[in-house]
């Protein structure tokens, strides 16, 4: 699914704990809406790294999207408090009247944790940013819908396992959960999310 970048390509030569995380990676199940890809990982983050991006797609139409990379220090990093760390983007665009909801970027923000919580996916050190924007459409584009975007920018800390590693699948599926729910979709059987926090109708209309 995802090609390991740094010292070598596709984990080999990397360390071992490093190799199991990228399989781990390649071994998750996610929801059928969303479609994974490898991409090209940042090389200047950490001496290895794997990255995918991800799309939502419900009936041919693209309804979230982002980018998760998983980073390796074998030496860590003092901001990380571990050798592991988790960078992610997700993106979907909402109705107007959602995106003004004045509580709209805590919601988000409980759909990520939530979602981490709900598949046993322990982590520390989050941080994070929750932006919405609006496009207003002029000229020959003002038949289009006025517009707006939500975009969540988050990186956490993955928590060792008892056989050593993060578990990087739960990490990625609890991820995939964060793009469903911006794109208003419920969440999967096994993988509700608590605090009474539900998705939010955001189906787009023609571009």
């Amino acid at each position: 699914m995802a090609a390991a970048q740094g010292h070598s390509d596709d984990g080999d030569g990397a360390p071992l704990v490093f190799q199991r995380a990228v399989g781990t990676l390649r071994a998750a199940r996610v929801r059928p809406e969303v479609e994974l890809a490898p991409m090209p990982a940042p090389r200047k983050l950490a001496p290895y790294a794997c990255a995918v991006e991800a799309s939502v797609l419900v009936e041919g139409e693209e309804l979230a999207d982002g980018r998760l990379v998983l980073l390796h220090d074998p030496a860590g990093q003092e901001a990380w408090n571990g050798t592991f760390r988790v960078v992610t983007l997700a993106r979907a665009d909402l109705e107007p009247e959602m995106a003004a909801d004045p509580l709209l970027p805590e919601v988000c923000w409980s759909w990520l944790t939530g979602a981490l919580a709900a598949r046993g996916a322990a982590y520390c050190e989050p941080s994070g940013t929750v932006s919405r924007s609006s496009s207003h459409y002029f000229g020959a584009l003002a038949e289009r819908p006025d517009s707006t975007q939500i975009e969540v920018r988050a990186s956490w800390t993955p928590q060792d396992t008892a056989a050593g590693g993060p578990d990087a699948a739960a990490h990625l599926t609890a991820w995939c959960e964060l793009l469903c729910a911006g794109a208003g979709l419920p969440p999967s059987a096994g993988a509700e999310q608590g605090g009474g926090v539900v998705s939010l109708p955001n189906r787009r209309g023609p571009r």
